[in-house]
Formats: C-alpha cells, sequence, structure tokens
C-alpha cells in the first residue's frame, strides 16, 4: 500500500507540473500526448484492443504491428478530428492505400483541422495547376507538406522550383516525383552549388525534374557526389555532367562495382567501360538483363566486336524488340542476298532517324527484296525468307 501511494504521490506531482507549465504557455499542443504517458499503464504497453489501435486498423487499414507502434506516437479520445480528416482526404479524391500510407508516414494529420490546414494546402496545389489526382499523388507521396506551414514551406518551395523550371506545369511533375525528407535549405544550397560551378539553367532543370529528392540531398552529401564527378573528368558546363550526377545518385557503390563485373564479363576492357559511362552515364543504370540481352543478340548474332558498341555505347539504351531487332532483320537480309557490303557500322544501322534508316536500306532495295518493309514492321520473319540470325554470315 505505501508502495502504491509513494507511486501515485509522484504521477500527481508530475502531472501538477505538467498543468503548471501549460499555465505559462509552456504547455504544447501536444502536451495531452506527454500527460497521458503518465496517466495509466497502457501509455508504454499499450494493449492490442486499445482504441486508438482498434480505429487505425479498422478506420485506415493499418496493419496490427504498425497501429500498434503509431499509437505510441499518437493520440485522441475521440474520433471527430481523424474522422473529419479522412472524409476530407476521401472527398479530394484518395484512395485508401495513399490514406494509409499518409498515415504511416505522419499520423498527425489525423489531428489536423481540415478546414484550416489542409484545404487550403490543396487550394494552392489546384491554383498551381494540380489536378485532383495528382494532389493525391502529391500529399501521399511527400505526406510532409501536409504538416507543414503553407507559408513557410509549400510557397517557398513552390518559388524555388519555379525560378528554375519556369512554367507551372513542370513545376506540378517535380512535386509529383518529389518524395519526403526533403529540406528547402538543402534545395537552395545544392542550386547554388551548380549555378556557381557553370552549369546550365536547362541542365539545372532537368536534373530537378528528373530527381527532386537529389537536388534536396543533404548539402555535404550532394557536394561530394558532385566532386566525385568533377574527377571523373566531365565538364559541369555539358549536359552529360548532370546525367553522370544522377546515375551516382542513383547507385550505391556495392551496385556500381557488380555492373562493373557485368561489363568485363561482356568483353570489355576497363578503359572501355569508362568510356561508355563518359560517352553515355546512362548507361550504367541499365538493368543487367537489358544489357545482356543486347550484346548477346549485338555480337552473337549480328558479328559486331564489343569494342564497336562501347564506341557508340547509346545503342546500349535502345528497345531491343523495338528499335535493334527490327532494324537488324533488314541487314541480315540485305547481307545474305549480297546487297550491302559486311562492314556496314553500327551507327549508321542504329542510330539513324527512323526516316534516314527506311531511306537506305528498306526503299532503297524494296525493287529486290518486296517484302522488306514487312520484315522491318514485324509483319513477316526472317524465316519466312529462309533466313535467320544463325546463319554463317556475320558482320
Amino acid at each position: 500500500m505505501f508502495g502504491i501511494f509513494c507511486s501515485r504521490f509522484a504521477l500527481n506531482k508530475r502531472l501538477s507540473l505538467l498543468l503548471s507549465n501549460a499555465q505559462l504557455g509552456v504547455l504544447s499542443f501536444y502536451s495531452s500526448f506527454v500527460i497521458r504517458s503518465f496517466s495509466s499503464s497502457t501509455s508504454s504497453n499499450l494493449n492490442e484492443h486499445s482504441f486508438v489501435v482498434s480505429y487505425l486498423i479498422n478506420s485506415c487499414g493499418l496493419t496490427l504491428k504498425s497501429a500498434q507502434s503509431i499509437s505510441k506516437r499518437i493520440w485522441f479520445e475521440t474520433t471527430e478530428k481523424p474522422d473529419s480528416v479522412l472524409r476530407l482526404l476521401s472527398e479530394h479524391g484518395f484512395t485508401n492505400y495513399q490514406i494509409r500510407k499518409i498515415v504511416e508516414c505522419r499520423p498527425r494529420v489525423l489531428l489536423s483541422q481540415p478546414e484550416k490546414t489542409l484545404l487550403p494546402k490543396f487550394e494552392f496545389l489546384r491554383s498551381i495547376g494540380v489536378s485532383r489526382l495528382g494532389i493525391s499523388i502529391i500529399a501521399s507521396r511527400n505526406p510532409n507538406l501536409l504538416t507543414r506551414s503553407i507559408k513557410q514551406h509549400m510557397i517557398p518551395l513552390y518559388e524555388i522550383l519555379k525560378s528554375v523550371l519556369v512554367s507551372d506545369k513542370k513545376v506540378v511533375t517535380a512535386l509529383k516525383r518529389m518524395r519526403r525528407n526533403f529540406w528547402l535549405y538543402s534545395l537552395s544550397k545544392n542550386l547554388s552549388l551548380l549555378r556557381g560551378l557553370g552549369v546550365s539553367q536547362s541542365s539545372i532543370s532537368y536534373l530537378l525534374i528528373q530527381s527532386p529528392s537529389l537536388m534536396c540531398q543533404e548539402v555535404g552529401k550532394f557536394a561530394e557526389g558532385v566532386k566525385k564527378v568533377m574527377k571523373l573528368g566531365f565538364d559541369p558546363s555539358k549536359f552529360i555532367f548532370v546525367e553522370a550526377v544522377l546515375v551516382f545518385h542513383t547507385m550505391t557503390k556495392k551496385t556500381w562495382e557488380r555492373k562493373i563485373e557485368v561489363y568485363r564479363r561482356l568483353g570489355w576492357s576497363e578503359d572501355e567501360i569508362w568510356l561508355i559511362f563518359r560517352k553515355r552515364p546512362k548507361c550504367m543504370s541499365l538493368s543487367e538483363k537489358n544489357v545482356m540481352g543486347t550484346m548477346d543478340f549485338l555480337v552473337g548474332k549480328m558479328g559486331w566486336q564489343p569494342a564497336a558498341v562501347a564506341r557508340l555505347p547509346i545503342v546500349l539504351c535502345y528497345s531491343l524488340e523495338r528499335r535493334i531487332m527490327p532494324r537488324c532483320s533488314v541487314i541480315r537480309v540485305l547481307l545474305l542476298k549480297g546487297l550491302i557490303k559486311a562492314d556496314v557500322c553500327l551507327h549508321s544501322v542504329l542510330k539513324l532517324s527512323e526516316e534516314l534508316f527506311l531511306e537506305r536500306f528498306v526503299i532503297k532495295y524494296q525493287v529486290h527484296v518486296p517484302q522488306l518493309l514487312d520484315i522491318y514492321q514485324r509483319k513477316m520473319g526472317l524465316a519466312e525468307l529462309g533466313f535467320g540470325f544463325d546463319d554463317k554470315f556475320k558482320i
């Protein structure tokens, strides 16, 4: 009994201190959470049947484990406020999945005043051209926007993006691709760094649209990545510089080393691998399956040397099904019929515009092979002409 008395005495003393602070204006809007932490044993050992956990599961679609975890960070005694939040989100086209992701990421949203804090943000987004669907996409991908001040965060963010991207349409695209955990300070500093290095406005715009999260990266980390790219010899004034920065951002050291090993297995030397990266950084972001499939076709089926591909690495970015195979099918027919020489180069086959390719390799030889256009358009296979890619004649 004495122990219980002491515990209650200590509890009452701590509560009195909190209430006293509240009168002095020290206790914040969320002081109810703090008071709750001392009010009963259920605060630290939430029962799986508790009111908040049940609400998170039944109304927000959370799993038991997720609801129990979140219920330690948020508390409400009635459903009036969270119900009004969920109703507003639903009325604005948010799906159950999007609502669940928002609550999991920023549960404090449930304690918002919908008409005063959420609706003005939706109205602002609509004013810059965001569609109803777009609002739900932006908010669910970046729930931080719903809990931060519209004047101190959302409007300044828009103004920074607008200063770079110029058009509201591009700003909206960037907002849709922006993920949580970004800071205006980092965005501003990283933009200044690129401008100071002489990176063009168009290149910065490309980088900001492609990866807003990269541009909002912690300042020191971003500067380190930029420095690595510069050490590799990329010129900041060239567009390819930001492509290389983007590749480094999206790839871990382990992934980079695995890609290098894949390229070695395909027959490229260290110098050729670096040549590929310097000419077309995006090649390092391609999947192993795509690269190996393209190389197997170009080298194994067509007979081009790996070194030829290294000199024109953009071909690795082309679609095997839609561009490479249709064009090479035409070339294979012309080679086997002796209409062109075997020294046809990779550039003239794959990099030409469709109009020029058709003119030089299809229309020009249709008198000799009427089926060439059908071959190119994949309406007819090589086998129907008695040919294939396994024939001994290769480039």
